[in-house]
């Protein structure tokens, strides 16, 4: 695509990158349980995600201070080198569950590192007026990919085995930095008397910037706090109790297996929505879906069967899409360029980070109250954030920049020709 050669690359970089992330998830767990228990499988998961609320804010502010390609570069190359290892040990029989867990936590390390660089990147990539295009496109194959994506593990595991599935994902990195390393940006956006940009400012110093970006803006700050509840108590209900409600109460995985992809069709057609939609205000649009969101558990236990529960997660994966693109457009174009990776540092540490605790909660909890009492209640805490984050005067008032206005399309057509097998990023 002649008009944003560098966005081509990254957007094709991401499509290949998001086949890999979910490949990933079921190769790991088929290999695990391989190995030993569903102990040691959520073990092996954790590690991978604790990272991101260690490492997500370190992981900004070195974006803004040295150069978001060049973190997501190293980040490509890490992954890459782990997920060989990976693929290596349980290829030759010589994996052990400690292994993988170590492992585990060097790839979630290094994505917790690249997913707020990728954010601060994207406004490099193209014009204002087509960042809300840019945005959509990218998530929708986060999206597409979420449903082919585990169709394509089950077949490679089933036909092939869990270590030539890993090393495919291995495969697609190497791609990925091949990608960004083709990428010509220009100069990194300057932050404040140049500091950032020149990576003199001090590290607690860019931390404390970004910090100070959050809290001077309520819509943000807020939304912070909404995402946080959704993440703790919306979605671990999802994805724990989820699955037992659908073995006791429906018809277990087909079931299940109907519910997912409904949700993921939405989510597609979601981000397709926020291809075109023309949002003057979408911090609001985006507390709205949130809203919508915020159901999801109690769809679940709701008690309407299968296929009630299932057209209305469709409904709520539209509203997830909508959340999460437009979140995202709103941190690119609201913030300063030099603290954007900052920031959204702190929605990743909040989120991805703070998801395990959740994850830990909602069993305990569905035992003392009940499957559907338990997901009711937590959609109802989820609902209260988000309609307290769509309550603010800010959030109602705020309008995108002046600075967007009309311009030609992004049309990612083919595979930049300059990397021959394609390029990659990847959404943790």
């Amino acid at each position: 695509m002649r008009e944003h050669p560098t966005f081509r690359l990254l957007f094709w970089g991401q499509a290949l990158s998001v086949v890999g992330d979910r490949i990933t998830p079921v190769a790991i767990a088929f290999a695990v349980l391989g190995l030993g228990s569903a102990s040691d499988l959520g073990l092996v998961l954790a590690a991978g995600g604790i990272p991101f609320a260690l490492f997500a804010l370190a992981g900004g502010v070195w974006a803004d201070r040295v150069g978001r390609r060049r973190v997501m570069l190293a980040s490509d190359i890490v992954r890459a080198l782990s997920q060989s290892v990976t693929a290596a040990l349980l290829l030759t029989g010589t994996a052990e569950v400690w292994m993988l867990a170590v492992l585990a936590f060097v790839y979630g390390t290094a994505a917790a590192v690249f997913m707020p660089a990728l954010i601060g990147l994207i406004p490099q990539t193209v014009s204002p007026a087509r960042l809300q295009e840019a945005n959509g496109l990218l998530a929708l194959t986060r999206s597409t990919a979420s449903v082919a994506g585990p169709v394509l593990a089950g077949v490679l595991v089933v036909s092939a085995g869990s270590g030539e599935a890993i090393a495919v994902d291995a495969a697609t990195f190497v791609v990925s930095a091949l990608c960004l390393a083709r990428m010509r940006l220009g100069t990194e956006p300057a932050g404040d008397a140049g500091a950032i940009a020149s990576g003199h400012e001090p590290f607690l110093a860019g931390l404390r910037r970004g910090w100070y970006e959050v809290r001077s803006r309520s819509w943000l700050t807020w939304g912070l706090i909404a995402m946080c509840v959704y993440h703790v108590f919306v979605l671990p209900s999802v994805f724990v109790l989820g699955p037992a409600l659908a073995d006791q109460q429906l018809d277990g995985a087909s079931s299940w297996a109907a519910i997912v992809a409904c949700f993921g069709i939405g989510g597609v057609l979601g981000n397709v929505l926020a291809l075109r939609l023309p949002l003057r205000r979408p911090v609001f649009t985006a507390a709205l879906a949130l809203v919508g969101a915020s159901t999801q558990a109690a769809i679940i236990g709701s008690g309407l069967g299968t296929i009630g529960i299932a057209g209305l997660e469709l409904l709520a994966g539209i509203c997830v899409a909508l959340f999460f693109t437009l979140w995202d457009l709103s941190i690119q174009e609201q913030i300063p360029a030099h603290a954007v990776s900052r920031v959204s540092a702190y929605d990743f540490s909040v989120s991805m980070g703070l998801m395990p605790l959740g994850m830990a909660m909602a069993g305990p909890i569905a035992d003392a109250l009940g499957l559907q009492a338990t997901l009711l209640g937590m959609s109802a805490v989820g609902l209260v954030g988000a309609l307290a984050w769509l309550a603010q005067p800010s959030v109602r008032r705020l309008r995108r920049p002046s600075s967007v206005a009309p311009d030609e399309p992004v049309r990612v057509s083919t595979p930049p020709p300059a990397v021959g097998a394609g390029g990659r990023e990847r959404h943790a």
